[in-house]
């Protein structure tokens, strides 16, 4: 199971899905703002390490969909992505907000933050360790949570940084040994965090007699997220923090 402070008992830990990027351009600081401000407990992103080797926040392989540049990040520099503008495309009025640093993020987001470690290859080019050092240096350990679909960076960031807690990603396309979860104690993770149609009432209580915390993703309508906490699930992963919380005032 997840640290207490990741957990709440009358209602789910609510978690904006790139920051409350319903709203907002995702993963900027501008979305992580917006879900600060609309009551999530934390927020979902994605660290990916460009190619002078510092961690920015980006969910896609390149940088085309939210920016329009169309370079890998894998294989732009620092004073390159400084250079993009990620909120134009989402809306005009956020013009001008950058792909932000980890380190930034960590510095302006006071509350719990799911580092996504992003990344296919097995060897990692060296991002779970530069992610690890980023979050020491903020001292953040306590209130950071690691996730990934690939089980080589789990398996990096609980040697490197084992008293930082594990969630194992999964999803419906993948084959059954990676969508089962079955990785999970190798990884030593406390959690899983399947995509929610895989979250039945079955599975999940599974999941909880084994000792793991659930977190789904990603989850908008309220509805569903009150019949997934009902079954067990304790976090919701959520583009609309506002949503989310508002099933649960107060």
């Amino acid at each position: 199971m997840l640290p207490a402070h990741f957990q709440r008992d009358e209602r789910p830990l609510v978690l904006g899905h790139r920051g409350a990027s319903g709203e907002a351009p995702e993963n900027t600081i501008a979305a992580f703002s917006l879900a600060l401000a609309q009551g999530a407990d934390g927020v979902e992103l994605d660290a990916q390490r460009c190619a002078s080797g510092e961690v920015v926040v980006v969910h896609d392989a390149s940088f085309a969909r939210t920016t329009g540049f169309a370079a890998l990040v894998t294989q732009a520099s620092l004073t390159a992505v400084r250079a993009l503008d990620a909120g134009s495309w989402k809306s005009e009025k956020f013009r001008g907000e950058r792909v932000p640093l980890l380190s930034e993020v960590l510095e302006a987001f006071p509350r719990l933050v799911n580092v996504e470690l992003k990344c296919e290859a097995l060897d990692d080019g060296g991002l779970t360790a530069e992610v690890v050092r980023v979050v020491r240096a903020a001292r953040a350990e306590e209130r950071v949570l690691f996730s990934s679909f690939n089980v080589a960076c789990l398996w990096r960031a609980r040697q490197l940084a084992p008293g930082i807690p594990r969630a194992l990603l999964f999803e419906s396309e993948q084959r059954w040994p990676l969508r089962s979860g079955a990785f999970a104690p190798l990884l030593g993770a406390q959690a899983m965090h399947p995509e929610q149609v895989l979250a039945t009432p079955d599975r999940v209580s599974r999941w909880r007699r084994r000792g793991y915390s659930v977190g789904c993703w990603t989850v908008d309508d309220p509805e569903a997220a009150a019949r997934l906490h009902r079954s067990g699930v304790g976090s919701m992963i959520t583009n609309w923090p506002a949503r989310i919380r508002g099933r649960w005032p107060g």
